[in-house]
C-alpha cells in the first residue's frame, strides 16, 4: 500500500491556496468496489486510490504523461498552458510537478467543469485565481462568463497540453472545455498538445448522434452519447472532420497511451468528479445520467451518486434513501425527502458495460410516477441528444425498441471515427 502525504510531491506551494485535495493511501481495489467514496470535506478528503503496481502504470497502461522522454523536449523553450484537474496524475506526482521540475516554462493553468480540485458542483460556476507564490494564473474556462480563455491570456502562450481523465460520454463536459480550447488555439495560431489518457467506457459506442438542434453545454459535438474514443483520438477527429469554428484547424500533437486498446478495462485510480466515485457508477452513467431531465433523484446528495434512482412517490418499492447536501451535490434533487426506488449496484460490471445506452431505468421511473409529459424536462433533450426519444417513452415503447432507432448512427459513427484511431478495437 502506497501512502501519499499529500496530493502533490512538491508544488502544492506553487498552485496556492490548496488547490488539490489531500489523498491517503487505500487499495488499487477501492475505487472499483462498490464502496462509494467519502465526498471532499475538511475532515474526510476524497481519497484516491493508488496502484501496486509501477507508480506509473495502472492495468499494464502508461497514461501519455507518464512518457515525458516524447513530450519534454517539445515544450521545452515554449512558453506552455496546463489544462488539467486533480486527475493529471502520474503515480503520486502531477504533471504540473513534472513539468516545472523538469523546467518547463507552464505561464497559465487551465481548470474545467468542477474546478481543478475537482470538487465544485456539476454546472457550479467557478472563479478564477492567480497563485500568489508564482503568479501563475489559474484560468477558470467553467466561469458563466466566456467560454474559452481571453485574448490577453492566448497571446503570454505558445501552446496549450491537456492532461485530464475523461469518461467518453457525449455530456460529460471535459470534452467540451478541450474543443474551446482547440478553438483558441487555431484562431491564435497556437500548438495544441493532448497528453492522452484512457477511456473507461472506451470499448462502448452507442446511443444517438446528437441532432445539433439540442447542442448545449453537456453536448457540442455531432458524436454518440457513448463515444469510444479517447480525448486524443477525439482531438484528431475534431481537426480532421472540420469541428473547429471558420473550419480551422489546429497544429495537434497526441501523445498515446502504451499498453491500452478499446478493449481495456481500465480502472481508474482517482474518481475524475465528485459524483462519479467508482467504475460501476461510470459503467452506469450512459444508462442513468437522464433523470437529471426528470423530477427524479439518482442518488447526488448520497453515497450512491448515478449507482440509484428514486422518487417520493415510487412507494411499491423495497429500496429508499434521502439526499441531502453534501459536498460536490449542495443542493441535489429532492434534497432531504424521502425517495423510494432501485437499487443498481449488484448489476455486475460486466453487465453494465453490456447494456450501454439502457433507456429501461427511465421508463420505469416514468411508468412508476405517472405524471405524463411533465415528467420531463427540456434538459432530458439536451441529454439524449434528440427530439423524439421523449414521445416514444410516452408511447409506451420499450428500451430496446428505442435502441433500434439509433443502431445505424452507431454503424455510422464506427466508420467515420476509423480514421483517427489510436488504438485497436
Amino acid at each position: 500500500m502506497i501512502t501519499y502525504r499529500r496530493f502533490f510531491s512538491s508544488s502544492l506551494r506553487y498552485l496556492g491556496i490548496a488547490l488539490f485535495v489531500q489523498c491517503f493511501g487505500v487499495s488499487q481495489n477501492s475505487f472499483a468496489s462498490n464502496d462509494s467514496l467519502a465526498p471532499e470535506s475538511k475532515e474526510n478528503p476524497i481519497v484516491c486510490p493508488t496502484s501496486n503496481d509501477s507508480p506509473q502504470i495502472v492495468d499494464n497502461v502508461v497514461v501519455g504523461a507518464a512518457r515525458t522522454n516524447q513530450y519534454l523536449p517539445l515544450l521545452k523553450d515554449k512558453r506552455v498552458a496546463l489544462f488539467s484537474n486533480h486527475t493529471g496524475m502520474v503515480g503520486d506526482k502531477h504533471t504540473l510537478d513534472i513539468m516545472l521540475d523538469t523546467g518547463i516554462d507552464v505561464v497559465a493553468i487551465f481548470s474545467p467543469e468542477h474546478g481543478f480540485r475537482g470538487t465544485a458542483d456539476a454546472g457550479e460556476h467557478v472563479s478564477s485565481s492567480v497563485d500568489p507564490v508564482t503568479g501563475i494564473p489559474i484560468a477558470s474556462l467553467y466561469d458563466g462568463k466566456r467560454r474559452g480563455p481571453s485574448p490577453e491570456l492566448m497571446d503570454s502562450i505558445d501552446i496549450i497540453v491537456t492532461d485530464i481523465q475523461d469518461v467518453g460520454l457525449r455530456y460529460y463536459t471535459y470534452y467540451c472545455t478541450m474543443l474551446d480550447l482547440m478553438n483558441a488555439a487555431a484562431e491564435y495560431g497556437k500548438e495544441f498538445m493532448v497528453l492522452d489518457r484512457p477511456n473507461p467506457n472506451g470499448m462502448t459506442v452507442d446511443g444517438p448522434i446528437l441532432d445539433m438542434k439540442y447542442a448545449s453545454g453537456v453536448g457540442r459535438l455531432p458524436i454518440p452519447i457513448v463515444y469510444g474514443l479517447t480525448l486524443g483520438e477525439l482531438a484528431q477527429m475534431i481537426n480532421g472532420e472540420g469541428w473547429l469554428k471558420d473550419d480551422r484547424n489546429v497544429k495537434l500533437t497526441v501523445i498515446p497511451c502504451e499498453g491500452y486498446t478499446h478493449t481495456t478495462r481500465y480502472r481508474l485510480p482517482i474518481a475524475p468528479s465528485p459524483n462519479l466515485r467508482d467504475m460501476k457508477a461510470i459503467y452506469l452513467y450512459p444508462s442513468t445520467c437522464y433523470f437529471e431531465g426528470t423530477p427524479v433523484s439518482l442518488g447526488r446528495g448520497t453515497e450512491m451518486p448515478f449507482l440509484v434512482y428514486g422518487h417520493p412517490d415510487m412507494k411499491n418499492r423495497d429500496f429508499e434513501f434521502t439526499p441531502v447536501s453534501t459536498p460536490g451535490a449542495k443542493n441535489p434533487p429532492l434534497k432531504d425527502n424521502l425517495c423510494y426506488g432501485v437499487d443498481l449496484r449488484n448489476i455486475s460490471d460486466e453487465d453494465a458495460i453490456a447494456q450501454g445506452v439502457n433507456l429501461a431505468y427511465v421508463i420505469d421511473a416514468y411508468r412508476d410516477i405517472n405524471m405524463g409529459d411533465e415528467f420531463f424536462t427540456a434538459f432530458f433533450e439536451k441529454l439524449i441528444g434528440r427530439g423524439d426519444i421523449r414521445g416514444m417513452i410516452e408511447d409506451g415503447k420499450s428500451a430496446d425498441e428505442i435502441k433500434a432507432t439509433w443502431a445505424d448512427d452507431v454503424a455510422r459513427f464506427k466508420e467515420q471515427r476509423r480514421p483517427y484511431l489510436l488504438y485497436a478495437e
